[in-house]
């Protein structure tokens, strides 16, 4: 067996299932699950009817750069969505994905060249908190991760001057997430500028999770994507730019399992011949399903109000007892509880049936302390009245009830 294996450590869910072992909850109160990014939100109806009436297309097998008429509508989504150029996106810089999970991962397998590491094994540098797959998906590809801490002092945004030149010298690939998990900070348009010069002059590759950029607060200022950011220097190419896009969180179709990754058309080229070989490609059914979502707005402008009614009504229940602020983007809250995470999630479990992640397991010790230490990430994913009820359990556990 593959050695690097052994480095895995377990994954979030698995430590909170463990640290939840043994505790029964109150039965006359239901489970309220804040854990797990997964949107409860209905799925749009026409999305599925499409799905529906393309069962058929399961009788052939499907390539894995997808037909042209789905590159196309991820295309013009990305430049409707971005404010691009019409047709500034071309069919040679999209390739359709399993979702952004599988993709996320792949990258790394396919991008890191343990060849050409210099002094040491190749890093891959990612903000800390993180998504796991990130981590993942370094040691897989015989890679060392390098965490770069995300604070509240610093708006929880990674601090790239803290970063030392060696460690971009041996950087092959960094994990952005915009707007972040779990956090929900956003990079702007000059901080992702800077990202791209410094890959530029240290010779590495961008793969920005980009898979809660439709989710935000304020219909006139959407956040950026790091190929905003590489049209504004006037590459056209997105060289060393990857974006990864999901119709899981914007469209509340988790299971689907869709989604894009676009960019530089020249990574995108041989991305394509590891996925190949790896025996990813999207159903046509699914295909079919993915441009009727991708082709319409209004749904996910919908999803964006119940995200904002959920915020609303939370922040005022839970602010007066935790240090939280509703976030810049995504569907998180990431407050800082005042005591240990663990101890937090464990007493709120036992005592109210609402389940959060500890923020510690999101995380590691990069040598400065846990950045996630005392906080926890709660999902705002189930229901508005779900997620009242669940944030009125929170404050009373804090006042002791």
């Amino acid at each position: 067996m593959n050695r690097d294996l052994d480095k895995l450590l377990p994954y979030p869910f698995e430590r909170l299932a463990r640290l939840k072992a043994g505790v029964t909850p109150p039965a006359d109160l239901a489970h309220i699950a804040l854990s797990i990014g997964e949107p409860k939100h209905a799925p749009p109806a026409f999305v599925l009817e499409t799905l529906r009436d393309a069962m058929a297309g399961f009788g052939s097998y499907p390539t894995t750069v997808g037909t042209p008429e789905l590159r196309a509508a991820c295309g013009r989504w990305l430049e409707r969505r971005f404010g691009f150029a019409p047709q500034s996106i071309g069919a040679a810089q999209v390739l359709p994905v399993n979702g952004t999970r599988e993709a996320l991962f792949a990258i790394a397998q396919a991008v890191v060249d343990r060849s050409k590491a210099r002094d040491g094994a190749p890093l891959v540098a990612m903000p800390n908190p993180f998504y796991q797959i990130y981590e993942g998906a370094a040691l897989l590809a015989g890679a060392e991760p390098f965490f770069i801490d995300t604070r509240a002092e610093d708006g929880f945004l990674p601090d790239l001057d803290a970063v030392p030149a060696s460690v971009w010298d041996r950087c092959q690939l960094l994990y952005l997430c915009n707007p972040g998990n779990p956090a929900g900070a956003v990079m702007d348009l000059a901080l992702l500028q800077r990202v791209l010069t410094l890959a530029e002059r240290h010779d590495f590759v961008v793969a920005a999770d980009e898979c809660y950029a439709d989710i935000y607060p304020d219909e006139s200022a959407p956040p950026p994507s790091l190929l905003s950011a590489a049209l504004a220097l006037g590459d056209t190419a997105f060289r060393r730019c990857l974006v990864f896009h999901s119709l899981s969180k914007r469209s509340s179709l988790p299971g689907l399992r869709s989604g894009f990754v676009a960019g530089d058309a020249q990574l995108l080229e041989r991305f394509l011949l590891y996925r190949t070989y790896h025996g990813c490609s999207m159903p046509l059914p699914v295909q079919q399903a993915s441009i009727a979502a991708w082709s319409d707005d209004a749904h996910a402008r919908d999803n964006r109000a119940l995200y904002r009614e959920k915020f609303a009504r939370v922040l005022p229940i839970l602010a007066p007892h935790l240090d939280v602020q509703a976030p810049a983007g995504g569907f998180y809250l990431w407050p800082h509880t005042g005591r240990d995470d663990e101890t937090f999630v464990r007493e709120l479990y036992a005592r109210k049936n609402v389940t959060v992640v500890p923020g510690s397991y999101l995380a590691r010790d990069a040598g400065g302390g846990n950045p996630g230490a005392g906080r926890v990430r709660i999902s705002l994913v189930a229901g508005v009245d779900e997620c009242v009820e669940a944030a009125h359990r929170i404050a009373d556990l804090m006042q002791g009830r």
